[in-house]
């Protein structure tokens, strides 16, 4: 398993925070795929961030769904428990940490709020059946997951999501995956500094 740790490729995260917190602006329902989500400190991140910006109205109305292809059941426990390790949200501001964070009874963990907890669910999902698990959805996050499939089953997976988004909708993934041409009249690219792409209606 990959080690990752909160807040990773801040970024991104914030030209998210920066596009997608407006669009959900008076939205009643806010729902966020975060495919590919491994143990919870993605989308556990786009949680916290939402809370520092949405507004406790907006964040009462998000649901993020965080999917990936785990067969133990190793993923979801510990994305329902809330409980990690010291060095994962080590690099974390001191006033998230505290805010979001306490000690736990087991040395050197810390358990997140229930406030977060309460935003995220978890279900296995396997992308390649290609069957979106609804739609609607404000913003789907997917990292470091294309990177692994063949350039065929790539754009099958992005198109998807595509029809997953709302109208208007954005998609992101990681920073050295760039959009394949036969999708560019799906998606407009709206930060030239992440790959953060507006859905676009398909004429």
């Amino acid at each position: 398993m990959a080690f990752t740790y909160f807040l990773r490729d801040m970024q991104t995260l914030a030209r998210i925070v920066e596009h997608v917190v407006p669009y959900t602006s008076g939205r009643s329902r806010v729902r966020v795929w975060d495919a590919g989500c491994a143990t919870g400190q993605e989308p556990y991140s786009l949680a916290m961030l939402f809370a520092e910006n949405m507004g406790s109205f907006g964040f009462k109305n998000l649901r993020i769904e965080a999917t990936d292809l785990d067969d133990c059941s190793l993923f979801g426990d510990i994305i329902r428990t809330g409980i990690y390790r010291e060095e994962e949200v080590k690099r974390m501001p001191g006033e998230l940490l505290g805010k979001y964070f306490k000690p736990n009874e087991s040395p050197g963990c810390f358990r997140i709020s229930e406030l977060l907890r309460s935003r995220v669910e978890y279900r296995r999902h396997d992308l390649l059946t290609l069957k979106s698990i609804g739609e609607g959805f404000s913003l789907i996050l997917c990292k470091n997951v294309l990177l692994h499939f063949e350039q065929a089953e790539r754009i099958e997976v992005i198109r998807m999501f595509h029809s997953s988004l709302a109208p208007g909708g954005f998609f992101a993934t990681e920073q050295t995956q760039k959009m394949p041409g036969e999708l560019a009249p799906l998606f407009e690219q709206v930060a030239s500094d992440a790959q953060l792409f507006r859905r676009l209606d398909i004429v």
